[in-house]
């Protein structure tokens, strides 16, 4: 067993929270200033904010650790304060766009005023087991700001975001779909590992599942463009009574960024306008969309609890792991995630290295994946963090798995990601499951 200092201990956190706020300022290095105050929908934000309101969260962090901590500026609070009614009222999420004040300039000082007193208290101060997960949360929550930050850059620019690095996706290993079939039984369900994880990832428990099977990769553009030439939008029967009036009410006939133009589909994102590759997993649809092209196939959306064990059960030794391919970390071998800069999705049957035990293809990265299920707490949840997740447990779907936007050091098979049904600007695509 390896002993680890407590002064080690110290210099990890800090050299992590270095390393997550360097990353942060990375993606909006090349922004022209006026970049950073637009917001282009209610639900996005302005760079501008996203910079603020994770440095305002560490303030958060040391007003619960530090005696008598004042915050930087109350006008500055009420402006970053995303939910938390504990601080105050939060500003208005629509109209993030319309505060000129504080200034771009003023919130990029502010943000290394907040580096500055985190690492002064990581310096000076040993951590007991509560700074040390608070800061952990911390780095994990500006992980997820990350993540949304890229999105709607996307929005915000599309091809005229210009990243400090770009890297090509690595060929692809032609695949064929298949269904595999997992066997049924109790399944226990749940974070297995002793590091950081979110508290709706606990406790560990059983479920029963029913034999099932579930699709080797996600469902492609290639795939979705046959539902929608079936007339998959114009067929209220495969839809649910809410998806259909979300169809109506905004004219959807497609995922979220793509456009019919000259008899071809297209799709204009971080890598331009351009033809929709077929061969590329299909992104930004929601959980109505996602739900309609499984009716329209004959079969479903897999529930969360079938998604983990496709995802993480070792039938031949029967022991669960922390990721698809075991419970060594992700690397750029692995998984499509942000630090592969590829700012897009790789083609199915990419990274065969992270294919599950069972044989599934990219339940990592690329694409977050929605389930049938609603996110609410596992039997025996406990809130681990004041206003942060288990205020979120009603009229939402559980998504897993991650995407090229997730930060590598944030994801795991057990995190669960929420979303409400007709969102569409994240990076998000399915697979589907049937019963057997």
């Amino acid at each position: 067993m390896t002993v680890v200092s407590e002064e080690s201990e110290q210099i990890s956190i800090l050299d992590e929270f270095i390393e997550t706020r360097n990353r942060t300022l990375n993606l909006v290095k090349n922004l022209e200033k006026d970049d950073y105050v637009v917001q282009t929908a209610p639900y996005m934000s302005p760079p501008k904010w996203h910079l603020g309101h994770v440095s305002w969260l560490y303030e958060v962090i040391l007003s619960k650790i530090t005696d008598n901590y004042e915050f930087y500026s109350k006008k500055y609070s009420e402006y970053l304060n995303s939910y938390y009614q504990q601080f105050g009222k939060p500003h208005d999420k629509d109209k993030r766009g319309i505060i000129s004040r504080p200034t771009v300039d003023e919130i990029i000082q502010y943000y290394h005023i907040i580096n500055k007193r985190v690492s002064d208290f990581l310096e000076k101060n040993s951590a007991d087991d509560k700074v040390k997960n608070l800061f952990i949360m911390g780095l994990n929550h500006e992980c997820q700001h990350q993540e949304l930050l890229v999105y709607d850059l996307q929005h915000l620019l599309a091809d005229a975001y210009q990243p400090i690095q770009k890297n090509i996706p690595k060929n692809s290993t032609h695949v064929t779909k298949e269904s595999i079939k997992i066997d049924g039984g109790l399944y226990t369900m749940g974070y297995s590992g002793h590091e950081f994880c979110y508290d709706i990832e606990l406790p560990e428990h059983q479920v029963y599942l029913n034999d099932f099977k579930i699709d080797s990769v996600p469902v492609s553009n290639g795939d979705y463009i046959k539902f929608i030439e079936d007339g998959g939008y114009q067929n209220f029967k495969l839809w649910l009574s809410d998806g259909w009036e979300k169809v109506k009410e905004n004219n959807w006939t497609a995922p979220m960024y793509w456009l019919h133009e000259e008899g071809e589909w297209k799709t204009h994102d971080f890598l331009g306008k351009r033809k929709i590759n077929p061969n590329e997993p299909v992104c930004h649809v929601s959980f109505y969309e996602a739900d309609a092209y499984c009716r329209w196939a004959g079969k479903r959306l897999p529930t969360e609890a079938e998604w983990e064990k496709a995802a993480c059960w070792d039938e031949n030794k029967q022991r669960k792991t922390l990721f698809p391919w075991g419970n060594e970390k992700p690397t750029e071998d692995h998984a499509n995630l942000l630090e592969s800069y590829i700012w897009n999705t790789t083609e199915i049957g990419s990274f065969e290295l992270g294919k599950s035990h069972y044989g599934c293809y990219q339940m990592i990265g690329d694409v977050w994946e929605w389930t049938s299920s609603e996110f609410v707490g596992y039997p025996g949840f406990k809130s681990g963090f004041d206003e942060y997740n288990d205020k979120w447990f009603t009229n939402q779907k559980v998504l897993r798995g991650g995407s090229f936007g997730t930060p590598k050091m944030s994801i795991r098979a057990s995190y669960r990601n929420f979303f409400r049904l007709d969102e569409r600007w994240l990076f998000s695509g399915f697979r589907c499951a049937q019963d057997i």
